[in-house]
């Protein structure tokens, strides 16, 4: 999924520096953005005061949304460099694009990821007919230094690992969890959890200690370490934790992302991820020329414009405001 903002902004993180080295319970609210005429998302990173959890360094919540006489999601094409895209979906379709030829529809609870590596440019749409409800969460996953221009390439995963236990089922979206690892490819200590609650569970969820992590809430009501958490938003767990304690008041879908905090300093600014204000500009000039991401085919309409770039150079900063 592209920044739709057509203010984009600096969005600079990473950096060891501010990393919260004990458990800490800090609720982030979402910044809402329009993505096209139908769907709306909830921003929850970068966020005003926290740039990345783990190599987690944007988040888009949408959903549920009654579409059923709407067009849906329709997200034309735009680039990437830098990082991977994470689609994930509780409810309705996602018809994926990208310039390498890719053409893959995904559906609830499968893994649609997409590693941009030096350039690609994709589009995400509703299917035609599509589900009424779309519900789902847009992520990206920062690359590290070694890894960040790798060949672009792009995973669909229908089956993925899932742990149980009394009242909670947990799909492993990405990296590992209680010894459950998922197929996707990842370039850094990370992971990515589906949780589905039942009414009344309480349970606690094995944690890395060393990873910071955040809990994402997708619905319903639900608890995680004593904090009541609403749809749409989330909280920022910090380090040090062996476990996590949740409980449900109802029926309820939550995320789980966490990994080693990451080390590098980043410049994020519109759908691009890098290290320096020049490489940002190369990649905002190779996108206007239509040089280096390739053309998506297939999308009914024009690509995307790349937004004006801020007076300043863009300088990489630390993980926090």
């Amino acid at each position: 999924m592209s920044n739709l903002d057509r203010q984009a902004s600096l969005a600079v993180g990473g950096g060891r520096g501010f990393v919260v080295a004990e458990p800490v319970r800090e609720l982030l609210s979402p910044r809402r953005v329009q993505l096209g005429e139908s769907t709306e998302v909830r921003r929850l990173l970068p966020n005003l005061g926290r740039r990345m959890v783990g190599a987690w360094a944007f988040v888009d919540h949408y959903g549920p949304d009654d579409i059923a006489d709407e067009p849906g999601m329709q997200v034309p094409p735009h680039p990437h460099i830098g990082l991977q895209t994470v689609s994930w979906l509780h409810e309705g379709e996602v018809l994926h694009r990208d310039s390498l030829g890719s053409l893959q529809t995904i559906r609830p609870r499968e893994l649609g990821l997409m590693t941009a590596g030096r350039a690609i440019s994709h589009s995400e749409e509703s299917p035609r007919p599509h589900a009424r409800f779309l519900h789902g969460a847009q992520l990206w996953v920062a690359l590290p230094e070694a890894h960040r221009h790798v060949e672009p390439h792009f995973q669909h995963h229908a089956e993925l690992p899932v742990v149980t236990a009394p009242g909670l089922t947990a799909t492993v979206i990405l990296g590992s969890l209680d010894g459950a690892r998922s197929p996707g490819t990842t370039y850094s200590p990370l992971v990515g959890a589906d949780l589905a609650l039942t009414a009344g569970t309480g349970t606690r969820l094995p944690l890395d200690p060393d990873f910071e992590y955040a809990v994402l809430t997708m619905s319903g009501e639900a608890e995680a370490d004593g904090v009541p958490l609403l749809p749409g938003s989330m909280l920022y767990l910090g380090c040090g934790r062996s476990e996590l304690p949740l409980r449900a008041a109802s029926d309820a879908g939550l995320m789980l992302l966490g990994g080693e905090p990451f080390e590098e300093e980043l410049v994020m600014w519109w759908n691009f991820i890098g290290r320096s204000d020049t490489e940002i500009v190369e990649a905002r000039e190779a996108w206007i020329k239509g040089d280096r991401f390739g053309d998506v085919h297939g999308f009914d309409g024009p690509r995307l414009s790349a937004p004006t770039l801020p007076t300043s150079p863009l300088k990489p900063r630390g993980r926090v405001r």
